[in-house]
């Protein structure tokens, strides 16, 4: 064998056992956020040698050059909660079963891979178990923070509008945020009764035990927030024409529906970005036989669900905007 065929040999070997171990970085990143490294850094306020920083964590100093992953807390945004959910049974177990998955007969679109492992969907395994309910919780309400970064820059998306569903919207925080920044706008969040069933109203934010499949309240706006990608296409289509009849009996300025979802663009994305949005898509196929959708997937649903027009803004880094209108 040549030189080349052998160097060639050798790079896909490096290349399988890449992906093969991709899953370390992300088990490495856990224990850092449970031992709190990051935290015991931050909280220095200076340059720290690896034994402080042992000493600090009360650990065997043997294991003192494994320390290399660092991740903060208590910091706004703070997205640890997202890497510790990512990494329980219900989210990583299901891939183990991706094959068995393939070879069943069952319809993709009714039997998710999450479902295969676990004998039901997953938002009923989170209506049955409140401590992972309140760990993926906790997640989405982190990543609903973000929002904060970029909330003020929406002022025209917000414009005239009076009063906002937020369907799936769990906890409330993407509602918090927008009635923090816009006062006038009536909040309310629409969410199955065991997500919502503790949570407080105030005086522009309110919260509705419901299933958006069944009936979602008259508003000016519908706004979804990493909700859509979680369901099939008729699935999306029925909520949709739900959405668009209870904004047609509002009566704000302006009426529509606002998606923030993904919206996979492999010709203007970095290859990073849209291989991040790819791995997005298989999870919401193994939790719920859902996907990530590209533009000309998303338009499909608008054109099925009546509406006229539609405009993509990519602000939200994985995550566009969308104004659906009637």
């Amino acid at each position: 064998m040549d030189s080349d065929r052998v160097q060639d040999m050798f790079e896909a070997q490096s290349h399988l056992y890449r992906l093969m171990f991709n899953f370390i970085t992300s088990m490495a990143l856990k224990a850092a956020i449970e031992l709190g490294i990051a935290d015991v850094i931050h909280s220095h306020a200076h340059p720290i040698t690896i034994s402080e920083l042992v000493l600090a964590l009360h650990i065997n100093p043997a294991k003192s050059s494994f320390l290399h992953r660092l991740l903060l807390k208590h910091n706004v945004p703070n997205l640890s909660s997202i890497v510790k959910v990512a990494l329980e049974p219900p989210l990583s177990q299901p891939f183990q079963a991706l094959g068995e998955w393939f070879q069943r007969d069952d319809e993709v679109t009714k039997v998710a891979p999450f479902e295969v492992v676990f004998g039901k969907g997953f938002w009923e395994y989170g209506s049955d178990n409140p401590e992972f309910a309140n760990l993926f919780n906790g997640a989405m309400r982190s990543d609903s923070g973000m929002m904060n970064l970029v909330i003020k820059d929406c002022t025209d998306v917000f414009e005239g509008v009076n009063s906002l569903i937020d369907i799936g919207g769990g906890v409330g925080q993407t509602a918090r945020i927008i009635s923090k920044e816009y006062p006038n706008i009536k909040c309310t969040v629409l969410d199955l009764p065991h997500v919502v069933s503790d949570l407080k109203d105030s005086e522009n934010l309110k919260f509705v035990g419901g299933d958006m499949l069944q009936s979602i309240p008259s508003a000016d706006v519908m706004l979804f927030k990493n909700v859509l990608h979680c369901y099939g296409d008729e699935e999306c289509v029925k909520v949709l024409k739900k959405c668009k009849e209870a904004i047609s009996s509002g009566k704000g300025k302006e009426r529509k529906v606002i998606i923030i979802d993904v919206v996979i663009n492999e010709k203007k994305d970095m290859h990073e970005l849209t291989q991040t949005k790819l791995y997005f898509d298989l999870l919401m196929m193994i939790l719920s036989s859902g996907r990530d959708r590209e533009e000309r997937d998303w338009e499909k649903l608008f054109l099925e669900a009546g509406f006229s027009s539609y405009h993509i803004t990519p602000i939200f880094g994985l995550r566009s905007i969308i104004q659906v209108y009637p």
